[in-house]
């Protein structure tokens, strides 16, 4: 895309998510407007809206610069971490958020400038058919919740929601309304009125 191995790195680092770094590469290439290409990655990311307010509860006894921190290095799996961390009942610590959360930043800056190098003697990378790795990582993460109430009817209507949305709406709309769609699906339909998705050890 033009970029060279240290613009590559630089950007990684400076923009922590993978999913805004493909669209603005993306949209670079198509030399679209400015105000685009933020919109567009405002779009894809406001996932991150419904993550820190999930958690955000976790971290209200953090200071001001200590969750600043927080959010600037969440992302999906840091996301799963936290909320896992907390669900267990234990209380989640800036120690342990930062061990997790810069481990992940430290290994995906050096795997990019890794890729970044590598990426100059591929001629098409796309070749090497690793396309489907991204669908697989995000599926692992969903499934890691399989055990919360009501989680199979919010995944359910989340994927159609996202597959509307991305043959009316368009791409990267989708993956933000999908998210929408199975927030307020949680929000009509209280866990307890379903067993859907609950460990068996702790039905009634």
């Amino acid at each position: 895309n033009g970029f060279s191995v240290f613009e590559a790195f630089l950007m990684s680092a400076s923009v922590f998510g993978g999913a805004s770094q493909m669209v603005g590469i993306e949209l670079f290439g198509h030399h679209v407007a400015p105000w685009l290409i933020v919109l567009s990655i405002f779009a894809v990311n406001f996932r991150h809206v419904l993550y820190s307010a999930a958690i955000g509860r976790s971290l209200s006894h953090w200071s001001a610069p200590k969750q600043a921190i927080a959010y600037f290095l969440l992302t999906d799996p840091q996301y799963a971490f936290a909320e896992s961390e907390a669900q267990s009942g234990r209380k989640v610590s800036f120690v342990w958020y930062m061990g997790a959360a810069l481990t992940v930043y430290f290994f995906w800056n050096v795997l990019t400038l890794a890729g970044a190098i590598a990426g100059t003697f591929i001629p098409d990378t796309s070749a090497l058919g690793i396309d489907f790795l991204l669908p697989i990582y995000f599926l692992g993460l969903v499934m890691d919740f399989r055990k919360r109430p009501l989680w199979l009817p919010i995944v359910i209507v989340s994927g159609i929601a996202s597959i509307i949305a991305y043959k009316t709406v368009g791409s990267p709309w989708h993956v933000s309304l999908g998210a929408l769609a199975g927030v307020a699906l949680a929000v009509i339909l209280p866990p307890s009125r379903s067993g859907i998705g609950v460990d068996p050890e702790h039905m009634p």
